[in-house]
């Protein structure tokens, strides 16, 4: 019996998977950068603007990749529409030629793969 192949759902890549990822854990970096910004501003540091620079310049680099990746997200058809905090996890959910998929990462794992991104932007 012969399948029709364009009668299947489209498969999900893994590539595609990995920058959707991606894409969700520089979200939540910048998030964890603006945090760090504010507390930088208001604490009793002796060099609170050197260190606001720094880590608004790891802002700037962060913002550029997440710019690439939108753009990349433009021309796969990929859009990310959807993300749920919950109090263990985030999921998030997305759409790729059409067909809709979702993904669930630990906060365990968001955090150690955020340290992760950050140490490889600061030692770039």
């Amino acid at each position: 019996m012969a399948v029709d192949i364009d009668s299947l759902p489209p498969v999900q890549i893994g590539k595609e998977l990995e920058l959707v990822k991606h894409y969700v854990l520089l979200g939540i970096l910048m998030r964890i950068l603006d945090h760090d910004i504010r507390i930088v501003g208001s604490a009793a540091t002796k060099l609170p603007r050197v260190y606001e620079s720094m880590l608004r310049g790891l802002q700037d680099r962060v913002l550029l990749e997440l710019a690439a990746l939108r753009k990349q997200f433009r021309d796969s058809g990929i859009q990310v529409y959807d993300g749920k905090r919950g109090s263990d996890a985030l999921t998030t959910t997305y759409a790729c030629r059409g067909c809709h998929h979702s993904f669930t990462m630990l906060w365990t794992f968001v955090k150690a793969e955020a340290e992760r991104l950050l140490k490889a932007y600061m030692t770039k």
